[in-house]
């Protein structure tokens, strides 16, 4: 068997993606488990063709997932990209023994996700950085700091909000706004129906209305 364990670029993600809609790069739904099985099965051979393939299909939802959650950082070496990179590599460790239980491969993702987060808070911790949410990037005519200045206290309070969230519905919120997964997919990751998905995401959007007007109001 060939190793799959190859360097991965996770590309940065495309901007726009609209809140309320089941989005995706591609095709609807092409992360859930009946689209990525055989990709799944493929580059667990070693194939260097399907390996791109899955890369290519998981890497923008682990980025966007691991910038929401990790944001940008003032100190430290660890960046949300680098821990973005630690999942896919992570990701194509485990295909030679990865076996097919009957759940799907993108919860397999989300967890290893999950676990470098957690990973990198720790180390933030030790090292006392201050981790802030990752807003988009606007554009800038020149050299305009009151901009820079308010791309990071929106990065702060996003982060905050997040936080405040169940983690569940947290991160919900991530991989349906930011990722811009279908509801079906985020059941997939996270081990649930897509109807409870859609339940959860209409309820932590509500909280962080709440939580918007509750800042809004000092």
């Amino acid at each position: 068997m060939h190793s799959v364990a190859t360097p991965v670029t996770p590309p940065a993600p495309p901007s726009g993606r609209r809140a309320d809609a089941d989005t995706s790069a591609n095709s609807p739904d092409r992360l859930t488990k009946s689209a990525l099985d055989p990709v799944v099965r493929a580059a667990a051979t070693g194939d260097r063709t399907a390996v791109r393939d899955l890369v290519a299909l998981i890497s923008p939802v682990v980025v966007r997932y691991c910038r929401a959650r990790l944001g940008r950082r003032t100190l430290g070496y660890l960046s949300a990209d680098d821990v973005a990179q630690e999942t896919c590599v992570a990701v194509l460790r485990s295909l030679p023994v990865y076996q097919d239980r009957g759940g799907s491969f993108l919860y397999l993702v989300h967890a290893i996700a999950a676990n470098k987060v957690a990973d990198a808070f720790r180390l933030a911790s030790r090292e006392r950085t201050d981790p802030t949410a990752e807003v988009p990037e606007s554009s800038t005519d020149g050299n305009e700091p009151e901009r820079r200045a308010l791309n990071v206290d929106l990065g702060h309070r996003l982060g905050g909000l997040l936080e405040q969230l169940p983690p569940a519905q947290r991160d919900i919120v991530i991989l349906r706004v930011v990722a811009g997964l279908s509801a079906a997919e985020v059941g997939e990751a996270l081990g649930i129906s897509a109807g409870n998905v859609r339940t959860s995401q209409h309820r932590a959007l509500s909280k962080l209305r709440t939580l918007i007007a509750g800042e809004d109001e000092f």
